[in-house]
Formats: C-alpha cells, sequence, structure tokens
C-alpha cells in the first residue's frame, strides 16, 4: 500500500492543479494564455513540472484591491453588537412572522366552515330524531 502512495499525490496534485487551471478565470492567469496552460499541466503533470509550474507562476495570487490581507480587512471592520430590539431588521423579521400567510388565513377559514358545518349536521339529526330544543 505504501509504494503507491507517490503515485496517488503525484495523481492527486495534477487533478487539482488541472481542475484549478480550468476554473480560474482569464483575468487571473500570470504569463500565458490559459488554453497554454491547460495544455502543460495535463502534458507535464506526469513529472510533476506542469503542476507546479501553475501553482507557482501561472496563477495571479491577487492582493484585494486596498491592498489588504483577508485578516487585516477583518480586523478593521469588527462590527458591534446591536441588541434585538435595537435592530431594525430583526424587528421587520418579527413582523413579517406575526402577520399570517394567505395559506393560514385559508386554513383558520376552513376549520370555522367545518365546525359550522357540522353544528348544523347535528341540528338536522336532532330535529329528524324529534329532539328539537327550540320547539316547545
Amino acid at each position: 500500500m505504501l509504494r503507491y502512495l507517490p503515485f496517488l499525490l503525484v495523481l492527486a496534485l495534477w487533478i487539482y492543479a488541472f481542475i484549478d487551471c480550468l476554473n480560474t478565470p482569464e483575468q487571473e492567469v500570470k504569463h500565458l494564455p490559459k488554453v497554454v496552460w491547460v495544455i502543460i499541466v495535463l502534458l507535464f503533470g506526469e513529472v510533476l513540472i506542469g503542476p507546479i509550474a501553475w501553482l507557482v507562476a501561472g496563477k495571479g495570487r491577487g492582493v484585494s484591491a486596498d491592498g489588504s490581507t483577508p485578516s487585516e480587512w477583518h480586523r478593521n471592520r469588527r462590527t458591534e453588537f446591536v441588541a434585538p430590539d435595537d435592530n431594525p431588521e430583526f424587528l421587520k423579521s418579527l413582523k413579517d412572522e406575526a402577520v399570517p400567510s394567505e395559506d393560514a388565513k385559508d386554513e383558520a377559514l376552513l376549520k370555522d366552515w367545518e365546525a359550522d358545518l357540522r353544528r348544523r349536521e347535528e341540528e338536522l339529526k336532532r330535529r329528524e330524531n324529534g329532539d328539537d330544543p327550540q320547539q316547545p
């Protein structure tokens, strides 16, 4: 099993570099056109020259527009805690939940109709049996 490990690592790097090369936008590819990089990765993948060349020289490792790294960006943009009753978005979501939807209104109306129908059927059965409470 251990003798297959180098082959599997080379294969994994080859596949990773190929997929990364295909998914990289054309603007981020450096030095050569994207099609040429795909061919280099495919042709020289077994000897690791193609995938390593792609990872080192082919793909532009971009920096953000303001020149900061992701950790600097997060450090500079800390959000302050806002209590739920001071958060307008949260309050709006409560209002949205409090208003019954059309389906809920329809369900309630259907239940009322069913209850009324049951009540009328019981009254009819009582009248047929002569148990009408409205007669003296």
